[in-house]
């Protein structure tokens, strides 16, 4: 019997489709058409945590950005303010979301810095939110579910990435900061899980941002894009290219890494009034993707 060759091409792409990594694998990849320059580039709404969940995807929008990463608790509208965003939005808060961010053609891809729970159960009602909201992946400090997380992450193909804050010497048992620690936490574990890149956390701890990327390689998820104005210091964030974070060393770090997460601009600066720094943001980006052609 001879194979039609329309045939062969399909079963080409099968058998391809079966042998990607799994670490390239999320049950909803974000597509192209939401690049800047080769990345999903767009906001943390935490960016915007004076105003509401749809002025963030305003704001996202007249800044440039594609895609914006929600976090838990941040009002819904200005007219429901008493409304509170999370994955526990009834079906009602989801299309109104839904709809804003269709009106604006912005994509949601990410949720966090969200506690993950030991139990199934509970940590469950965030994977399904996830599912629904068909993100690419969820944010956490949530070391003791990575067994929970684990289990999750196989079941719902959604991945995890593992944030973390600066080093905080009153807290000695706050090690995530530390890249080394976090990579050994996850070895061995479902290649869905790993990190939440936060340069500007990075260098408030004494280090380099790039560094952290090459010893995180291959467990990059998604990063929350910040630039500070010294290493080793909790100074306020600034625009792309006018601090030490090496914004542009990281941004050729992460494609020589072949990187396809998320890079959330989480600007923790000029709150009321950041739209147009969060635009010069974007602007670098699309700079550098011009140079690095």
């Amino acid at each position: 019997m001879t194979s039609s060759p329309r045939f062969v091409l399909v079963l080409i792409g099968l058998l391809a489709a079966a042998f990607v990594p799994q670490s390239l694998r999320a049950a909803f990849p974000i597509p192209s058409e939401y690049s800047i320059a080769g990345f999903a580039v767009g906001c943390q709404a935490y960016t915007f945590n004076r105003f509401s969940v749809f002025e963030a995807i305003e704001k996202t929008d007249q800044a440039g950005g594609r895609i914006i990463e929600f976090y838990p608790g941040q009002k819904l509208s200005p007219q429901e303010p008493g409304v509170k965003w999370d994955h526990n939005a009834s079906a009602e808060v989801i299309a109104k979301v839904k709809a804003k961010l269709a009106h604006h053609k912005i994509r949601a891809v990410n949720y966090g810095v969200v506690g993950i729970p030991k139990s199934e159960t509970e940590a469950r009602k965030i994977f399904e939110f996830a599912r629904t909201m068909e993100m690419y992946a969820v944010t956490t400090e949530s070391l003791d579910a990575l067994d929970t997380i684990e289990k999750l992450v196989k079941e719902y193909d959604i991945k995890v990435a593992y944030h973390q804050h600066a080093k905080n010497p009153r807290n000695p048992d706050y090690k995530i900061w530390d890249p080394e620690f976090l990579a050994s936490a996850l070895k061995g574990r479902d290649a869905r899980i790993g990190a939440c890149a936060d340069t500007g956390h990075w260098a408030s701890s004494g280090l380099k941002p790039v560094d952290c990327l090459r010893i995180l390689k291959g467990r990059i998820i998604s990063t929350h894009l910040k630039d500070r104005a010294a290493i080793g210091s909790h100074l306020p964030d600034g625009v792309f290219g006018m601090g030490v974070s090496d914004i542009a060393g990281c941004l050729d770090e992460l494609k020589a890494q072949g990187f396809t997460g998320n890079i959330s601009i989480e600007y923790e600066n000029n709150w009321d009034h950041s739209v147009p720094d969060v635009a010069q943001c974007v602007g670098f980006i699309r700079g550098w993707g011009a140079r690095a052609r």
